[in-house]
């Protein structure tokens, strides 16, 4: 029974990342987790939209992250919205939180993911926000591909 619940491939996206940011450079990172969110990760019950990424003494923290209690836990369950520590290199977060300094940057999760060895991975991308117009020819190109699409078949 629990082989059908949990799934041992995750991959999570944040389809809204792509859309409102133009993603410039991606990394991934390790993230903390409490034994019942990793369960609830299995799960697939993971909401991405509203993250991003902070720092705080020298530490890279996402907040804004989802991630639903787990059903059948009991009084040690996890809270579903807390902060979340991020394992990174020392000069990653050096570099990203430099970068993440400047005018009209910022750090997004774009994907959650169980890697081979079995943790949960985050990726995460220097993003900078796509205006009004921008975010029309991501359409146009969208709708481009579509119709591209159905002439081949």
């Amino acid at each position: 029974m629990a082989a059908e619940r949990f799934s041992k491939t995750v991959n999570i996206r944040n389809k809204q990342a792509s859309f409102g940011y133009e993603l410039l450079d991606t990394y991934v990172a390790g993230m903390v987790l409490k034994g019942t969110e990793i369960k609830s990760v299995r799960e697939g019950k993971v909401n991405l939209t509203d993250g991003y990424v902070y720092f705080h003494n020298e530490d890279a923290f996402v907040k804004g992250i989802n991630i639903s209690p787990f059903t059948q836990g009991t009084h040690y369950n996890h809270e579903a919205a807390r902060d979340r520590k991020l394992l990174l290199k020392k000069s990653e977060i050096k570099r990203l939180k430099a970068r993440s300094e400047e005018k009209g940057l910022t750090i997004v999760p774009t994907r959650l993911f169980i890697n081979d060895r079995g943790y949960a991975k985050l990726e995460i991308a220097l993003a900078r926000g796509k205006k009004i117009h921008d975010k029309r020819e991501s359409i146009k190109e969208r709708d481009v591909r579509r119709e591209l699409q159905r002439i081949k078949f």
